[in-house]
């Protein structure tokens, strides 16, 4: 056998004969170079000690007329404030009655000017801005309705008949309306036939059918509901006759609770009062329009004073957080 002109110690087998050298194919090289970078862009990827997670936090929505129907409206909008406030934010849909139970799941409200009462009392919860939408801005306006075939033409004309109201917690289709009835001496327990609230979602609209469908005399709900089924050509406004109205109040609103720092709530109110009509926001694979998918108009800086109305109305009423047992 003749012998290796290039002998190599580590080319040898257990017998004693030389193994051919092991050649290195350019395919191999690239392959291993590919592997390497992938870990690299692997580990680059992976979380680090210096990039932690941005903080959580929940905003609960006041339920307007289906949890599915508040969060459609609402995401977007809480999408663009996490955008902006550089943190994650949830949007949590939440009955008015359970807002109080819930109060310490959240950071943020969103609700109406009596539940913001009743949180602000009991849970110290502070004002950051004001909602705008309708004709009236920041307020609203709520009415006692009848149709105007019927003979209903005054508060009086109520006693004896049969009349709907909106959620209990409704400062627009329920406050309002008591606070009218209390006022001009007709308690509702005494003076009117029947009364009762619509079960189940979209109590506003279901109120102004019952009245349409002759299924109570009178209809006690927000002139901003009313507004916005007449410009979708739900109803005619020809068919009602507007009975009574209430005085303008401050309506749906943001508040901060006292978990959160003034920094953060003040960012808050300053990214809210900047969104505009052309504000947009990617979410679910389209681009919206923030202020449009939410049904309002933009926001406004309210103070805790704007809410007096509403407290006035609340213990004439004997409604949370002013009830007497």
């Amino acid at each position: 056998m003749a012998s290796d002109p290039f002998p190599s110690p580590g080319n040898r087998c257990a017998s004693g004969c030389r193994l051919p050298a092991r050649r290195t194919s350019t395919l191999s090289i690239v392959r291993r170079a590919t592997a390497g970078l992938l870990l690299l862009a692997a580990f680059a990827c992976a979380p680090t000690p210096d990039k932690p997670a941005p903080p959580a936090y929940r905003i609960g929505y006041m339920i307007c007329n289906s949890p599915e129907e508040t969060l459609v409206r609402f995401r977007p909008l809480t999408a663009y404030l996490a955008e902006k406030l550089g943190v994650r934010l949830e949007a949590v849909a939440i009955d008015t009655i359970d807002f109080t139970k819930r109060i310490d799941e959240v950071d943020f409200t969103h609700s109406n000017s009596l539940l913001y009462i009743i949180l602000h009392r009991l849970h110290g919860v502070e004002i950051v801005a004001g909602e705008k939408a309708g004709t009236l801005g920041v307020k609203s306006q709520g009415a006692i309705v009848a149709l105007k075939k019927s003979n209903i033409r005054t508060l009086q004309d109520l006693k004896g008949k049969t009349m709907l109201f909106g959620p209990m917690y409704a400062p627009t289709t329920y406050l309002t309306q008591l606070f009218l009835l209390l006022e001009n001496n007709i308690d509702p327990e005494e003076d009117l036939a029947f009364y009762s609230i619509p079960a189940g979602s979209f109590k506003h609209e279901k109120v102004i059918y019952g009245v349409l469908f002759g299924k109570a005399d009178a209809g006690a709900f927000p002139m901003l509901d009313f507004e916005r089924m007449v410009r979708a050509g739900k109803i005619s406004a020809e068919d009602f006759t507007v009975i009574a109205t209430g005085p303008p109040i401050v309506y749906c609103n943001f508040g901060v609770t006292q978990k959160i720092d003034q920094a953060l709530a003040k960012k808050f109110q300053e990214v809210l009062l900047g969104i505009t009509n052309e504000t947009t926001v990617a979410i679910d694979g389209e681009v919206v329009k923030v202020l449009e998918r939410a049904q309002v108009d933009g926001y406004e800086v309210l103070q805790d004073d704007d809410f007096t109305m509403v407290r006035d109305m609340a213990r004439r009423t004997g409604m949370p957080p002013y009830q007497e047992f």
